[in-house]
């Protein structure tokens, strides 16, 4: 099975336990965060170890 390297709302929703909203909330946040340091983002996804990074300090 293929390992998940990027996240979508309905992840982050159930990981987090929160709604939707708020859920596409983060996920625009971080990707402004990754946009601010020259890397292209996907609308409405976010990298699975960048949000680990920031939630979780995993690095």
């Amino acid at each position: 099975m293929a390992e998940i390297i990027m996240l979508n709302a309905k992840d982050v929703q159930r990981i987090l336990k929160v709604s939707q909203a708020k859920a596409y909330e983060i996920i625009r946040s971080l990707n402004v965060e990754l946009k601010e340091q020259g890397f292209y983002v996907l609308q409405g996804k976010v990298n699975k170890d960048y949000f680990e990074k920031r939630f979780y300090g995993k690095d």
